[in-house]
């Protein structure tokens, strides 16, 4: 439904799993993988040129990159790599993988049973099972998995926080998934978020609030910075086509 023709998400989320495979292996996550995961364009960005594509690294990029790639390929390495060694990371690493590839509900059978013990409170499986039961549209699961987290600094500037807002407002609280919204409003920050407040006001029929929003998301972007633009270029090229379907 919500998100099944944004190929901007599913380019994210493909390049946060492979960039946290990839720190993964080279013993690299302590630096980076929170950078990957809280904030995916920016941290994955900055991990390929930094880590991929730097140093003797570059030499091996075009046959390495190329195998890397290879979903099908990654992923029965993977699950090899369980069947021989089931711990907790490569249950996750394993999971990622197949979220990243659309193979959802082998994603959430994996990250659920990771969630026990020491791992039951562990940050990075909550917010990808938030991640996988909005895909799945199975929005009742996914409130009280973001609950559990919501009071974690990360969350509230989170793709996981824009999920529970729109979770809310399709399983019928409409007034708390508004106020969620404007927990996420603020000027010349929070595009995604904002974006769509404005067209969660679309669906609520308030259209003249729901152009406002997308008027100042359109009018912030020239005074945004160059890396500002580039990470919100999504969100106000759809703000601006709104705008001219009005």
């Amino acid at each position: 439904m919500f998100f099944q023709n944004n190929y901007f998400y599913y380019i994210t989320i493909g390049l946060q799993a492979i960039c946290a495979l990839h720190c993964i292996r080279k013993g690299t996550q302590n630096k980076w993988i929170w950078l990957i995961v809280f904030l995916p364009v920016v941290g994955s960005i900055a991990y390929i040129f930094t880590e991929i594509f730097s140093g003797s690294n570059i030499r091996n990029v075009q046959s390495g990159m190329g195998s890397f790639f290879n979903a099908s390929g990654s992923i029965r390495r993977l699950e090899d790599n369980l069947r021989f060694t089931d711990t907790f990371n490569n249950r996750v690493i394993l999971a990622d993988a197949y979220l990243a590839a659309g193979r959802t509900d082998e994603a959430i059978e994996l990250y659920e049973s990771g969630l026990r013990g020491a791992f039951e409170e562990n940050e990075h499986v909550l917010m990808q099972l938030i991640v996988a039961y909005f895909v799945k549209q199975d929005y009742e699961k996914l409130l009280p998995l973001a609950k559990k987290i919501y009071n974690r600094p990360q969350f509230a500037r989170s793709r996981a926080h824009i999920y529970y807002a729109i979770s809310l407002e399709y399983t019928g609280h409409v007034g708390m998934a508004e106020e969620e919204f404007r927990k996420m409003k603020a000027r010349f920050s929070y595009f995604e978020s904002r974006y769509q407040y404005g067209l969660f006001l679309q669906r609520a029929s308030r259209e003249q609030e729901a152009r406002t929003v997308f008027t100042e998301i359109v009018e912030e972007a020239p005074h945004l910075s160059a890396r500002e633009r580039r990470d919100s270029r999504s969100w106000i090229s759809q703000a601006k086509e709104k705008l001219k379907k009005g």
